[in-house]
Protein backbone atom coordinates (compact mmCIF):
# COMPACT_ATOMS: atom_id res chain seq x y z
CA UNK A 1 0.00 0.00 0.00
CA UNK A 2 2.39 2.18 0.97
CA UNK A 3 4.41 1.06 -1.99
CA UNK A 4 1.44 1.98 -4.44
CA UNK A 5 1.64 5.62 -2.41
CA UNK A 6 4.96 6.39 -3.32
CA UNK A 7 4.75 5.49 -6.66
CA UNK A 8 1.39 7.69 -7.67
CA UNK A 9 3.25 10.67 -5.61
CA UNK A 10 6.01 9.59 -7.83
CA UNK A 11 3.98 9.89 -10.70
CA UNK A 12 2.01 13.36 -10.08
CA UNK A 13 5.73 14.86 -9.48
CA UNK A 14 6.26 13.56 -12.79
CA UNK A 15 3.14 14.82 -14.51
CA UNK A 16 3.33 18.10 -13.06
CA UNK A 17 7.00 18.48 -14.38
CA UNK A 18 5.22 17.50 -18.32
CA UNK A 19 2.80 19.76 -17.67
CA UNK A 20 5.38 22.99 -16.66
CA UNK A 21 7.52 22.25 -19.37
CA UNK A 22 5.19 20.95 -22.25
CA UNK A 23 6.22 24.06 -24.26
CA UNK A 24 9.71 23.61 -23.57
CA UNK A 25 11.17 20.23 -23.10
CA UNK A 26 11.46 19.25 -27.03
CA UNK A 27 13.37 21.97 -27.68
CA UNK A 28 15.85 21.45 -24.92
CA UNK A 29 16.19 17.55 -25.69
CA UNK A 30 16.89 18.21 -29.37
CA UNK A 31 19.58 21.00 -28.20
CA UNK A 32 21.01 18.48 -25.74
CA UNK A 33 20.82 15.44 -28.24
CA UNK A 34 23.14 17.26 -30.84
CA UNK A 35 25.15 18.92 -28.07
CA UNK A 36 28.23 15.69 -28.89
CA UNK A 37 28.33 16.34 -32.74
CA UNK A 38 28.11 20.74 -32.15
CA UNK A 39 31.09 20.25 -29.96
CA UNK A 40 33.11 17.76 -32.14
CA UNK A 41 32.39 20.20 -35.18
CA UNK A 42 33.54 22.94 -33.17
CA UNK A 43 36.67 20.62 -32.09
CA UNK A 44 37.34 19.66 -35.75
CA UNK A 45 37.13 23.00 -36.66
CA UNK A 46 40.07 24.49 -33.84
CA UNK A 47 41.77 20.90 -33.77
CA UNK A 48 42.14 20.34 -37.77
CA UNK A 49 46.00 19.99 -37.93
CA UNK A 50 45.67 17.63 -35.03
CA UNK A 51 43.28 15.61 -36.32
CA UNK A 52 44.51 15.19 -39.67
CA UNK A 53 47.82 14.15 -38.45
CA UNK A 54 45.94 11.48 -36.50
CA UNK A 55 44.40 9.95 -39.14
CA UNK A 56 47.20 10.46 -41.39
CA UNK A 57 49.40 8.53 -39.55
CA UNK A 58 47.33 5.67 -38.22
CA UNK A 59 45.38 5.21 -41.13
CA UNK A 60 48.44 5.89 -43.89
CA UNK A 61 45.83 7.60 -46.04
CA UNK A 62 47.89 10.35 -47.49
CA UNK A 63 47.07 14.08 -46.89
CA UNK A 64 44.18 14.55 -49.07
CA UNK A 65 41.97 11.32 -47.35
CA UNK A 66 42.74 12.62 -43.96
CA UNK A 67 41.97 16.22 -44.99
CA UNK A 68 38.36 15.22 -46.54
CA UNK A 69 37.85 12.78 -43.28
CA UNK A 70 37.84 16.02 -41.61
CA UNK A 71 36.08 18.22 -43.55
CA UNK A 72 33.34 15.54 -43.72
CA UNK A 73 32.98 15.22 -39.87
CA UNK A 74 33.17 19.04 -39.54
CA UNK A 75 30.51 19.99 -42.02
CA UNK A 76 28.18 17.00 -41.18
CA UNK A 77 28.28 17.57 -37.88
CA UNK A 78 28.14 21.44 -37.74
CA UNK A 79 25.31 21.02 -40.88
CA UNK A 80 23.27 18.44 -39.41
CA UNK A 81 23.21 20.63 -36.12
CA UNK A 82 21.53 23.48 -37.77
CA UNK A 83 19.18 21.59 -39.51
CA UNK A 84 18.07 19.66 -36.81
CA UNK A 85 17.75 22.86 -34.33
CA UNK A 86 16.02 25.07 -37.33
CA UNK A 87 13.44 21.78 -38.00
CA UNK A 88 14.07 21.61 -41.55
CA UNK A 89 15.28 18.72 -43.56
CA UNK A 90 15.71 16.85 -40.14
CA UNK A 91 15.62 13.34 -41.46
CA UNK A 92 18.27 14.26 -44.07
CA UNK A 93 20.19 15.12 -41.07
CA UNK A 94 19.67 12.37 -38.81
CA UNK A 95 20.80 10.12 -41.35
CA UNK A 96 23.89 12.41 -41.99
CA UNK A 97 24.81 11.68 -37.87
CA UNK A 98 24.55 8.20 -38.31
CA UNK A 99 26.59 8.48 -40.85
CA UNK A 100 28.77 10.33 -38.98
CA UNK A 101 28.76 8.23 -36.12
CA UNK A 102 29.62 5.14 -38.69
CA UNK A 103 32.79 6.69 -39.63
CA UNK A 104 34.06 7.72 -36.28
CA UNK A 105 33.46 3.98 -35.13
CA UNK A 106 35.60 2.78 -37.72
CA UNK A 107 38.42 5.98 -37.96
CA UNK A 108 38.84 5.47 -34.16
CA UNK A 109 38.91 2.31 -33.76
CA UNK A 110 35.70 2.20 -31.44
CA UNK A 111 34.62 -0.63 -32.49
CA UNK A 112 36.97 -2.80 -30.42
CA UNK A 113 36.33 -0.75 -27.13
CA UNK A 114 32.98 -2.48 -26.04
CA UNK A 115 32.44 0.84 -23.46
CA UNK A 116 32.87 3.99 -25.83
CA UNK A 117 30.86 1.50 -28.56
CA UNK A 118 28.25 1.13 -26.50
CA UNK A 119 28.08 4.92 -26.11
CA UNK A 120 28.18 5.25 -29.64
CA UNK A 121 25.11 3.22 -30.06
CA UNK A 122 23.12 4.82 -26.89
CA UNK A 123 23.71 8.11 -28.92
CA UNK A 124 22.52 6.31 -32.01
CA UNK A 125 19.24 5.28 -30.29
CA UNK A 126 19.27 9.17 -29.65
CA UNK A 127 18.90 9.89 -33.05
CA UNK A 128 15.99 7.11 -33.74
CA UNK A 129 14.09 8.97 -31.32
CA UNK A 130 14.61 12.09 -32.86
CA UNK A 131 13.95 10.63 -36.62
CA UNK A 132 10.94 9.38 -35.22
CA UNK A 133 9.68 12.37 -33.87
CA UNK A 134 10.01 14.67 -37.24
CA UNK A 135 7.79 11.50 -38.70
CA UNK A 136 3.82 11.50 -38.26
CA UNK A 137 2.08 9.05 -36.55
CA UNK A 138 0.70 6.66 -38.46
CA UNK A 139 -2.48 4.78 -37.83
CA UNK A 140 -2.85 1.17 -36.47
CA UNK A 141 -5.09 -1.10 -38.87
CA UNK A 142 -6.61 -3.10 -35.60
CA UNK A 143 -7.24 -2.68 -32.03
CA UNK A 144 -4.83 -4.93 -29.70
CA UNK A 145 -0.74 -6.25 -29.74
CA UNK A 146 1.13 -4.11 -32.01
CA UNK A 147 2.17 -6.00 -34.87
CA UNK A 148 4.49 -5.48 -37.84
CA UNK A 149 1.43 -4.69 -39.92
CA UNK A 150 -0.08 -2.42 -37.90
CA UNK A 151 2.39 0.14 -36.10
CA UNK A 152 4.14 2.24 -38.43
CA UNK A 153 7.55 2.90 -38.30
CA UNK A 154 8.04 5.80 -35.80
CA UNK A 155 6.90 3.13 -33.33
CA UNK A 156 9.42 0.85 -33.85
CA UNK A 157 12.11 3.89 -34.14
CA UNK A 158 11.00 4.68 -30.75
CA UNK A 159 11.40 1.04 -29.74
CA UNK A 160 14.87 0.80 -31.04
CA UNK A 161 15.74 4.19 -29.68
CA UNK A 162 14.94 3.33 -26.29
CA UNK A 163 16.60 -0.07 -26.10
CA UNK A 164 20.12 1.68 -27.40
CA UNK A 165 19.73 4.37 -25.07
CA UNK A 166 19.96 2.01 -22.15
CA UNK A 167 23.37 0.63 -23.47
CA UNK A 168 25.06 4.19 -21.87
CA UNK A 169 23.78 2.81 -18.66
CA UNK A 170 25.20 -0.40 -19.05
CA UNK A 171 28.62 1.50 -18.66
CA UNK A 172 28.12 2.92 -15.47
CA UNK A 173 27.74 0.05 -13.81
CA UNK A 174 30.22 -0.90 -11.26
CA UNK A 175 30.98 -4.31 -10.28
CA UNK A 176 32.25 -3.48 -6.92
CA UNK A 177 31.26 -5.62 -3.24
CA UNK A 178 30.74 -2.20 -1.49
CA UNK A 179 26.95 -1.39 -0.68
CA UNK A 180 26.26 1.75 -2.83
CA UNK A 181 27.86 0.65 -5.77
CA UNK A 182 25.21 -2.80 -4.93
CA UNK A 183 21.92 -0.22 -4.36
CA UNK A 184 23.09 1.99 -7.52
CA UNK A 185 23.53 -1.04 -9.83
CA UNK A 186 20.39 -2.42 -8.70
CA UNK A 187 18.38 0.71 -8.82
CA UNK A 188 20.15 1.70 -12.67
CA UNK A 189 19.21 -1.57 -13.92
CA UNK A 190 15.57 -1.67 -12.99
CA UNK A 191 15.07 1.25 -14.41
CA UNK A 192 16.81 0.55 -17.56
CA UNK A 193 14.71 -2.49 -18.31
CA UNK A 194 11.24 0.00 -17.52
CA UNK A 195 12.32 2.16 -20.35
CA UNK A 196 13.70 -0.72 -22.60
CA UNK A 197 10.70 -2.62 -22.29
CA UNK A 198 8.33 1.04 -22.10
CA UNK A 199 6.93 0.36 -18.68
CA UNK A 200 6.24 3.98 -16.64
CA UNK A 201 7.93 4.95 -19.08
CA UNK A 202 7.85 8.55 -18.62
CA UNK A 203 9.04 8.37 -14.60
CA UNK A 204 11.50 5.90 -15.08
CA UNK A 205 13.32 7.89 -18.54
CA UNK A 206 12.82 11.34 -15.82
CA UNK A 207 14.15 9.45 -13.19
CA UNK A 208 17.55 8.58 -15.27
CA UNK A 209 17.72 11.97 -16.28
CA UNK A 210 18.46 13.16 -13.46
CA UNK A 211 20.62 10.34 -11.98
CA UNK A 212 22.80 10.95 -15.49
CA UNK A 213 22.88 14.47 -14.94
CA UNK A 214 24.08 14.22 -11.53
CA UNK A 215 26.87 11.84 -12.23
CA UNK A 216 27.83 13.68 -15.43
CA UNK A 217 28.24 16.96 -13.44
CA UNK A 218 30.29 14.93 -10.71
CA UNK A 219 32.50 13.12 -12.97
CA UNK A 220 32.86 14.71 -16.30
CA UNK A 221 33.77 18.10 -14.83
CA UNK A 222 36.23 19.03 -17.53
CA UNK A 223 35.96 22.69 -16.55
CA UNK A 224 38.27 21.95 -13.40
CA UNK A 225 40.92 20.61 -15.51
CA UNK A 226 43.36 22.70 -17.52
CA UNK A 227 43.02 22.77 -21.31
CA UNK A 228 46.80 21.55 -22.02
CA UNK A 229 45.50 18.33 -20.08
CA UNK A 230 44.89 15.22 -21.80
CA UNK A 231 42.54 14.85 -19.35
CA UNK A 232 40.60 17.98 -20.30
CA UNK A 233 39.65 16.47 -23.58
CA UNK A 234 38.54 13.03 -22.00
CA UNK A 235 36.38 14.59 -20.08
CA UNK A 236 34.87 17.10 -22.62
CA UNK A 237 34.19 13.94 -24.68
CA UNK A 238 32.41 12.29 -22.13
CA UNK A 239 30.28 15.24 -20.80
CA UNK A 240 28.95 16.02 -24.12
CA UNK A 241 28.39 12.13 -25.22
CA UNK A 242 26.58 11.96 -21.76
CA UNK A 243 24.63 15.34 -22.17
CA UNK A 244 23.54 14.03 -25.90
CA UNK A 245 21.93 10.71 -24.17
CA UNK A 246 20.10 13.12 -21.44
CA UNK A 247 18.51 14.73 -24.43
CA UNK A 248 17.64 11.20 -25.78
CA UNK A 249 16.35 10.54 -22.65
CA UNK A 250 14.45 13.86 -22.52
CA UNK A 251 12.53 13.51 -25.50
CA UNK A 252 11.09 9.65 -24.44
CA UNK A 253 9.73 12.01 -21.39
CA UNK A 254 8.06 14.45 -24.05
CA UNK A 255 6.78 12.03 -26.79
CA UNK A 256 5.84 8.82 -24.46
CA UNK A 257 7.09 5.07 -25.35
CA UNK A 258 5.27 4.76 -28.19
CA UNK A 259 2.85 2.29 -29.67
CA UNK A 260 5.49 -1.09 -28.92
CA UNK A 261 5.54 -1.08 -25.16
CA UNK A 262 3.82 -1.91 -22.03
CA UNK A 263 2.59 1.46 -21.25
CA UNK A 264 0.86 1.37 -24.27
CA UNK A 265 -0.75 -2.40 -24.20
CA UNK A 266 -2.16 -1.22 -20.81
CA UNK A 267 -4.18 1.23 -22.45
CA UNK A 268 -5.33 -1.00 -24.30
CA UNK A 269 -6.67 -3.72 -21.57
Amino acid sequence: MVQNSLMSTAEDVADQFLRVTKQYLPHVARLCLISTFLEDGIRMWFQWSEQKEYIESSWGCGFFLASLFVLINLLGQLGGCILILSRNFVQYACFGLFGIIGLQTIAYSILWDPKFLMRNLALGGGLLLLLAESKSEGRSMFAGVPTMRESSPKQYMQLGGRVLLVLMFMTLLHFDANFLSILQNLVGTALIILVAIGFKTKLAALTLVVWLFIINVSFNAFWNIPTYKPMHDFLKYDFFQTTSVIGGLLLVVALGPGGVSMDEKKKEW
